[in-house]
């Protein structure tokens, strides 16, 4: 069997889904034995200082013996963080000035400490 002949029977199916600097790739392959399996690879972009730049990837199979369990729970993972966080991006990468809320609390209660020692007498010591 030639090589072309096996890349032909090794990729059946794919999609592609691009997400700012990471690009998922959805391939279905054939094994030798001619079952099918799933492999999700997300590709993220690295710019170097030159300019120049370079991908990292990561790889992940998914066998059909485990596609049940696998999209159950990823489905409730999924459905836990809309549910927990709401389908809005918040990022700090995305949004520079964004503050978490325990920060805009810290920021709020120390100029509470600051108005409230302002208006205190001093005192000297010698008066006493």
């Amino acid at each position: 069997m030639s090589t072309h002949d096996m890349m032909e029977k090794e990729d059946i199916f794919s999609k592609v889904l691009r997400a700012g600097r990471r690009t998922y790739f959805f391939d279905v392959r054939s094994t030798k034995a001619d079952d099918y399996y799933l492999t999700i690879t997300e590709s993220k972009k690295f710019t170097n200082d030159d300019g120049s730049f370079h991908y990292k990837k990561h790889k992940i199979y998914i066998y059909k013996e485990d596609f049940s369990e696998f999209k159950d729970i990823l489905t409730e993972m999924t459905d836990y963080i809309i549910n927990e966080k709401g389908d809005e991006v918040i990022s700090e990468r995305h949004q520079k000035d964004f503050k978490k809320e325990h920060e805009v609390d810290d920021v709020a209660e120390s100029d509470e400490k600051v108005n409230s020692t302002e208006s205190f007498t001093d005192i000297d010591f010698d008066d006493i």
